[in-house]
């Protein structure tokens, strides 16, 4: 369930008026001397600057499977000490000038984020390229790190949420980069040497797969010759081709054994891309199946009506190379045959019958109208803006999105709803003693974990 609040938010920003057309969002292009290019809001109401950026295809998927977590790790790291600052004295400077300066790695990119009042934005830019041009890696800091990473694990073994995640990740994705544990095993974290995340640094962090966003209080002209200053001494890297994805085990129904009440359980089926013609739709779709909570036909079906669980959500799972639409709940080990049950039935009517006017009208009026609530501050607006960048979208993307919204209409829910939903190609993951479910196959032990 741990994707729920990242989609959630993902269709907060996603969902919006055009904000050039309405004047709520003007992006501008910078694109500096050394050829490097930024999407820039200016914003002088405040003296705040908030800085995205990312590199493409520079994420988890890259780790070696003997080395797992490696990308995380070397997001851990980077902003503990770089050039003649040690790992101390580096966040003493941040934490003195009140810079906020961290790094992440998710399965397909690698990215930082940088805020800084206004007047320290010249230490916050030389802070910045410091740690993206020479991070030190030191072992003290590596070994704290690795140490967290470890013990995050082993707090998380007695989740059963995280376990269900975690088979779903083996069963759905196998055979695949997306099917390693991005997070590390306790084994292939105590093998993570400085060494290699300095090779990491230097082979996936490069500046030809490089998207910077930028918002708040500089100018255009600014930006143009910070953006060579900052990331102007990056080198090109070679980022390797990775295949496509189908999910893989459709139809299968796996189980781990775990003496609880209460049974997790996680359901992944094939998606669809932004890229399809139908993506917009698909979110409406998805808006009242499930993904909405509260008034969702999930939620009212089985929570209201029947009270079978606590919470259930939809959601699509999009990454670059794989596109997959899930279910996330829980019930008592009793109600778990029904509750499948229940999930494939709403599955199977929203293909055979149009949705409601209402359901139709109340789902475009969040989409459309909720992206002005979420951008209430400079780094969220530049987070709205990497995230477009980092998927290949158009710098004009959210008028293109308001206008595909307001021209669905309720059959072309139904026709996409028979194309997309697909019980019989669930992958099923229980966690728990579930009741009355056949055709189980039995996971004896969780996936790279140890």
């Amino acid at each position: 369930m741990r994707f729920i609040s990242v989609l959630f938010i993902g269709l907060l920003l996603f969902s919006a008026p055009g904000y050039a057309k309405d004047s709520l969002l003007d992006i501008k292009d910078v694109t500096s001397e050394g050829g490097i290019s930024a999407w820039l809001v200016e914003d002088h109401s405040v003296p705040v600057i908030a800085v995205k950026f990312g590199f493409r295809g520079g994420g988890a998927r890259q780790d070696p499977e003997n080395k797992q977590g490696l990308a995380r790790m070397v997001s851990n790291t980077m902003d503990e000490g770089a050039g003649n600052l040690d790992s101390q004295e580096f966040q003493k400077e941040l934490r003195d000038l009140v810079i906020s300066l961290s790094f992440s790695a998710s399965r397909d990119d690698f990215t930082g984020s940088l805020k800084t009042l206004s007047k320290n934005k010249e230490r916050a830019f030389e802070l910045t390229k410091l740690a993206l041009t020479k991070p030190r890696f030191d072992n003290e800091a590596v070994e704290r790190m690795r140490n967290s990473n470890q013990g995050r694990i082993r707090s998380s073994l007695s989740d059963p949420s995280w376990m269900a995640a975690r088979i779903l990740n083996d069963k759905a994705f196998e055979g695949h980069p997306y099917a390693m544990n991005s997070g590390g095993t306790l084994s292939s974290l105590e093998g993570i040497s400085p060494d290699d995340l300095e090779q990491f640094h230097e082979r996936y962090l490069g500046k030809n797969n490089l998207v910077v966003a930028v918002a708040g209080d500089i100018t255009a002209q600014e930006l143009a010759i910070v953006l060579d200053d900052v990331f102007g001494k990056l080198s090109a890297v070679e980022i390797p081709e990775t295949d496509d994805l189908d999910i893989q085990n459709q139809g299968q129904v796996f189980h781990y054994e775990q003496d609880i009440p209460q049974t997790v359980i996680e359901i992944m089926q094939p998606g669809i891309g932004r890229k399809d013609p139908e993506y917009h739709t698909a979110q409406l779709l998805n808006f009242i199946l499930g993904s909405s909570g509260f008034g969702s036909r999930l939620t009212e079906e089985i929570r209201e009506k029947r009270g079978l669980t606590y919470g259930i959500y939809s959601y699509f799972y999009d990454l670059a190379h794989l596109q997959g639409l899930a279910i996330s709940t829980s019930t008592k080990n009793e109600n778990v045959a029904e509750m499948l049950k229940l999930i494939g039935g709403e599955f199977e009517r929203m293909a055979n019958n149009t949705v409601t006017d209402k359901e139709l009208s109340d789902a475009k009026s969040y989409l459309i109208g909720s992206l002005p609530l979420s951008l209430t501050s400079t780094d969220k607006i530049a987070g709205l803006m990497s995230s477009l960048q980092l998927d290949r979208l158009p710098i004009d993307y959210l008028d293109q999105r308001e206008e595909a919204l307001k021209n669905v209409i309720a059959p072309d829910i139904q026709v996409l709803a028979q194309r997309l939903l697909k019980p019989e190609s669930f992958v099923t993951i229980l966690v728990g003693q579930p009741e009355g479910v056949e055709t189980l196959e039995t996971v004896k032990s969780l996936p790279n974990v140890e």
